[in-house]
């Protein structure tokens, strides 16, 4: 094994084996597979494996999991650098995913989930610890900016090749799932091979953290799980369900949402640096709830499916604004607290995504409606939250409670 390389000295390598450059080529290759499998999701367990609802929410369930057990990765990164593990676990979504269609049952469905679960959601957690450890925080948002762009663009590559081709080449559900998983697992490798391992500045503590003043990004994180619960599990699950969407027109709605994203992406990160973390999570949560409550409303007044999509984008946007979540937290966090703290916030994010898909899922079975009405409530909760949040956020002035410290005399 080669010797690490330090941060610092990391400009000198070529540009394609730098730091940015492993987290843009991952942050592309990830949603190869990830959303190849949730655009054909809803299709194909109604379809093939004749799910309702009450079934989706155990299988969301079973997805979030390893969400709830990303805690384990502190004890992991004991002995296997953070940069590995996070690809092996990238491998492993991509080989669970290209499997998806051989166990068309809800038995063998909730075994591969949970399988390309582990890998998805032990990527992201070291991902997340990696970007905020590698990033300049000032200039950490444009940059998360940039690469949320590229999992947008790869992502939309994607979507396009499946309206365009689903019906012209009659490709079938195994097809799709075992190119999209082996591409991912493929370039999965070729980074294990390619790039050197980095050394960040600062040694990461190596134990599980809960600091009391990381309060409030706790119970942010706490919320944002669960709001995105009912985004992730229903909205799509309704389009299907109330609307009658076929393959290639949920995956053109999703192609919709993904071009905009591609394209808004950068300004979002600008908008976090300009505005700054209070002011653009007050605004996330705002539309939230007000798109939440009209998703509701498709119940209620019996509104067509073109406000239903027109929501559905809406909502999508205003989810990219939730990287001020993440330059928050970099921003009142000691530098060795990012990777056991990142673990512990997922941890903390899909508390109650293990028991809200099923429990929701057969809340929606007796009525959709209140499902979306409680997620609206939920996004007025996080609007309370982040007003707690100072202007300029810092160690000792992570919230409106606390004072900055005063500067020492020089």
């Amino acid at each position: 094994m080669m010797k690490p390389i330090p941060l610092a000295e990391a400009h000198n390598l070529p540009f394609w084996r730098r730091p940015f450059t492993l987290l843009f080529v991952t942050a592309m290759a990830m949603p190869i597979a990830f959303y190849a499998w949730y655009a054909l999701l809803n299709n194909f367990v109604i379809e093939v494996a004749d799910f309702d609802g009450a079934d989706i929410g155990l299988l969301h369930t079973v997805r979030e999991i390893p969400g709830f057990l990303a805690v384990g990765v502190i004890a992991i990164i004991i002995f296997v650098r953070e940069q590995v593990l996070g690809l092996i676990s990238l491998f492993m979504l991509g080989v669970a995913t290209a499997f998806t269609a051989w166990f068309p049952s809800l038995q063998g469905l909730l075994f591969l989930t949970l399988l390309s679960s582990i890998g998805f959601h032990y990527y992201e957690t070291v991902n997340q610890s990696l970007q905020l450890q590698w990033l300049p925080k000032e200039r950490a948002p444009q940059m998360l900016g940039w690469l949320m762009a590229a999992g947008s663009a790869t992502t939309t590559v994607v979507f396009v090749l499946i309206v365009m081709m689903w019906d012209t080449l009659n490709l079938t559900y195994n097809i799709v799932f075992m190119i999209s998983g082996g591409v991912t697992a493929a370039i999965a490798i070729f980074c294990l091979l390619a790039y050197p391992q980095f050394e960040a500045p600062t040694p990461q503590v190596k134990k599980m953290v809960l600091r009391k003043r990381y309060w409030l990004y706790y119970a942010l994180q706490f919320m944002s799980g669960a709001r995105r619960q009912i985004f992730m599990v229903f909205a799509g699950f309704m389009m299907v369900e109330r609307f009658g969407f076929e393959v290639h027109e949920l995956t053109g709605l999703y192609l919709i949402n993904l071009v905009i994203n591609m394209i808004a992406a950068p300004f979002l990160g600008k908008a976090v640096a300009k505005f700054g973390e209070r002011r653009t999570l007050m605004f996330e949560y705002v539309g939230l709830a007000l798109v939440f409550g009209a998703y509701g409303g498709l119940y209620w007044f019996g509104w067509g499916f073109m406000l239903a999509a027109f929501l559905y984008v809406i909502d999508h946007i205003l989810f990219g604004l939730a990287m001020a979540l993440k330059t928050y937290f970099q921003k009142i966090a000691d530098p060795g607290d990012i990777a056991p703290t990142a673990a512990v916030a997922f941890t903390i994010n899909h508390i109650a995504a293990v028991f809200l898909p099923v429990l929701l899922g057969l809340l929606w079975v007796v009525s959709p409606a209140a499902v979306f009405a409680l997620a609206a409530c939920m996004a007025l909760v996080s609007l309370a939250l982040s007003m707690l949040i100072p202007r300029h956020p810092e160690p000792g002035h992570e919230t409106i409670f606390a004072r900055p410290q005063p500067a020492p005399a020089e």
